[in-house]
């Protein structure tokens, strides 16, 4: 049965959200295994469905990539979010979120979103804002980034390493088993 296009566009949205950061339009039209064109005519459609819904979110492109934000006029709400996550004591989500980091570093979003269980967007830029964590590009994928602890962290854990962590050779060695079997999964071995 083919695929609608409100069917098409929805694929699209859950993929920026879990993305979460800007892809390539052919990238995309990969992820959801459609034609370059037909992505490019559903995200058009996605664009006008969000611009003129009541909508939190909007997509914005650049240089052939795209990405889903949320809207300019709700940049005050998500600063006093911000602060506020700041201010308070780093929740069990962000615990979470760093201790992947810590263990399985340098880590993609989408890879830690995967460890999680749930979109970690937010919980990893509070996690920047603090100074926790830093991204750079990511030597493994194009057009996205990849998540390390900051040396603020590492002195405010008292190591001056990750490999100084408790346990931390147990969980690399997991670590590797589990990225061995996603390849495998990956080339259909």
């Amino acid at each position: 049965m083919p695929e609608t296009e409100k069917q098409l566009e929805a694929k699209i949205e859950a993929c920026l959200f879990v993305y979460g950061e800007p892809v390539k339009v052919a990238n995309l039209a990969k992820m959801i295994r459609a034609e370059e064109s037909e992505t490019r005519k559903a995200i058009d459609r996605l664009k006008s469905r969000l611009d003129s819904e009541e909508s939190g979110l909007v997509l914005i492109e650049s240089d052939d990539k795209i990405q889903l934000v949320t809207k300019p006029v709700f940049g005050k709400i998500i600063e006093e979010i911000v602060k506020a996550e700041i201010k308070e004591d780093l929740t069990p989500a962000a615990q979470e979120t760093l201790s992947i980091v810590a263990y399985l570093g340098p880590i993609s979003r989408p890879e830690i979103d995967y460890v999680r269980g749930v979109n970690s967007s937010f919980i990893l830029r509070s996690l920047m804002v603090r100074g926790l964590v830093e991204r750079s590009p990511s030597a493994r994928r194009l057009s996205s980034f990849d998540y390390r602890l900051s040396f603020d962290a590492l002195k405010q854990l008292g190591v001056s390493e990750e490999s100084e962590l408790p346990e931390y050779e147990r969980y690399r060695e997991i670590s590797k088993i589990f990225n061995e079997k996603e390849n495998r999964n990956e080339s259909g071995d």
